[in-house]
C-alpha cells in the first residue's frame, strides 16, 4: 500500500507517528499546503522516517492532488485536512482511481426556511450523491473515519452484531476533563471545525420521522463518563454518525452529544452574536488597503494551534457510543467506549489525547484495507464493515476500548 496523506497539522502529524511503527504499507506521502510543515512531520520521525516523503499541495487544487497521486503510485488518499478539503480531495481520489479515507464528510447547509426543524443539505449528502459512481467504477471511499465519526460507529456496529437483538436508542457521547495551562479559552480541536459542528442545527435521527434538526445546544443532560472523567453536561451537536449509523444500523433512534461545558457554549454564543463564526469573507482596513478576510479564519488565527498544546495539557479525553435496547427478551444499556490520557499520548507518542485518539483509528483502518480484511466498492461508512477485526486490532495498537454495563 501507498498512502498520499493530505494534511501535515496536529491529527496528519499523529498519523505519521502511529503509521511509523507499523509495517502495512510502503510509502506514505506526507503532504500540506506549507512544504515546510510536511517536512517537519517527517524529519521528526528521525530512524522511522525511510518510508515517508514530504511534498507540497494544495488540497483545494483537485488536478493538482490527482497528479501527485499519480506521481507517487499511491492507491489511498488520506483527508487529514479540515471539512472545506473533503470535495476536491474526494473528486481528485476519484480522478486518480484510489481509495479515498477521510476522518470528516462533506458540509452540511441549513434548511431555509426552517433550520431547526427540517435538513437542508446534510453531512455527507455530496458524497453519497457520487456513490453510484464509485461503485460503478469498484472503487472505495471510507468516509467518516477518525475517532468521531469512526470508532463511536464502529461501536455502533459492535453493538448490533454481538450484544443486541434489537436496539432502541444510540446515542454517541464524547467528554473529557482536559484543561490547559495558561490559557482562558484553548479548544483541544481545530476551532474552525468547532464552530461548524456546534453552531450549525443538530441533526437527530428517529425510524418514524428520518433525519430532523433541533436548536444548537438543545436537550442537555448529564452523562458520567468512565475512568475518573466523571459527570459532564452533553449537549446536541450536528455530527456525522446520526447521518451515518442509521444507514447500517437498524435503531429507533440516533443521536450525537458533546460535552461541551457552559463557558464553551457561551464563547461559541458570543461569536455567533458577533458574526465571528462567519466563513464568508468580510472587508477590513489594511495597511495597504483594504483586505478581504474571513471572520472564523481571524478567529481560529487569534488561538493556539491545539497541535501545540500538548505540553500545558492534563487529563483524558473519551470517547464513546452508548446503546440502549433488549438482548435475550431482556433490557440491556451499554457504554462502548475508548479512553487516552494526555499524559500517555505525550510521553508514547509526542501527541497530544485529542488529535492522537482521532489519528490512531484512520491508521488501524488503512491496515484493514491493505489486509483485505475490510473491502467494499462505493461510499461507505465504518458500520458497512465488520466491527471486531477493527477493535482487537486497536487494542493490539496500545490502545483498548471498554465496555460499561449501565
Amino acid at each position: 500500500m501507498r498512502v498520499l496523506l493530505v494534511g501535515a497539522g496536529g491529527v496528519g502529524t499523529a498519523v505519521t507517528r502511529i503509521a511509523a511503527r507499523r509495517p502495512f504499507f510502503d510509502r506514505m506521502v506526507v503532504a500540506d499546503h506549507d512544504p515546510a510543515r510536511a517536512g517537519a512531520a517527517v524529519a521528526a520521525l528521525g530512524a522511522d522516517a525511510g518510508r515517508f516523503h514530504a511534498e507540497r499541495v494544495d488540497a483545494a487544487d483537485e488536478e493538482a492532488v490527482a497528479a501527485l497521486l499519480g506521481r507517487h503510485g499511491c492507491d489511498v488518499l488520506l483527508n487529514a485536512t479540515d471539512p472545506r478539503f473533503v470535495m476536491p480531495l474526494f473528486r481528485a481520489a476519484r480522478r486518480a482511481g484510489a481509495t479515498y479515507v477521510d476522518m470528516a464528510m462533506s458540509l452540511s447547509r441549513p434548511h431555509g426556511g426552517q433550520p431547526y426543524e427540517k435538513c437542508g443539505t446534510k453531512l455527507g449528502d455530496e458524497q453519497f450523491a457520487l456513490a453510484g459512481e464509485w461503485e460503478r467504477a469498484g472503487a472505495l471511499a471510507l468516509v467518516g473515519m477518525g475517532v468521531e465519526p469512526g470508532l463511536s460507529d464502529v461501536f455502533a456496529r459492535y453493538a448490533a452484531d454481538e450484544l443486541f437483538d434489537e436496539i432502541e436508542e444510540i446515542g454517541v457521547r464524547d467528554g473529557a476533563n482536559l484543561t490547559v495551562d495558561g490559557y482562558d479559552f484553548a479548544p483541544s480541536f481545530s476551532i474552525w471545525t468547532t464552530i461548524e459542528e456546534c453552531l450549525n442545527p443538530p441533526v437527530v435521527y428517529e425510524r418514524d420521522r428520518g433525519w430532523f434538526t433541533t436548536e444548537p445546544f438543545s436537550e442537555p443532560e448529564v452523562f458520567d463518563f468512565p475512568e475518573g472523567i466523571g459527570p459532564v453536561e452533553c449537549v446536541n451537536v450536528e455530527h456525522e454518525e446520526v447521518l451515518l449509523v442509521p444507514r447500517w444500523v437498524d435503531a429507533r433512534r440516533v443521536t450525537f452529544k458533546y460535552g461541551l461545558g457552559r463557558e464553551f457554549i457561551d464563547t461559541l454564543r458570543t461569536l455567533h452574536l458577533l458574526g465571528l463564526d462567519r466563513t464568508d469573507p468580510v472587508t477590513v482596513p489594511g495597511p495597504e488597503g483594504p483586505v478581504r478576510v474571513s471572520p472564523r479564519d481571524v478567529v481560529a488565527a487569534c488561538l493556539p494551534d491545539p497541535a501545540t498544546l500538548g505540553e500545558r495539557m492534563h487529563g483524558k479525553t473519551c470517547a464513546g457510543t452508548w446503546v440502549r435496547g433488549v438482548k435475550d427478551g431482556a433490557p440491556r444499556e451499554v457504554y462502548l467506549y475508548h479512553v487516552v490520557d494526555n499524559q500517555w499520548s505525550m510521553a508514547e507518542y509526542g501527541c497530544q489525547a485529542v488529535v492522537w485518539q482521532t489519528a490512531v483509528n484512520p491508521v488501524v483502518a488503512l491496515e484493514l484495507l491493505a489486509a483485505g480484511v475490510w473491502s467494499g466498492t462505493g461510499v461507505l461508512g465504518p458500520e458497512a464493515f465488520p466491527a471486531a477485526p477493527f477493535l482487537e486490532l486497536l487494542t493490539a495498537y496500545g490502545s483498548p476500548w471498554g465496555l460499561r454495563e449501565q
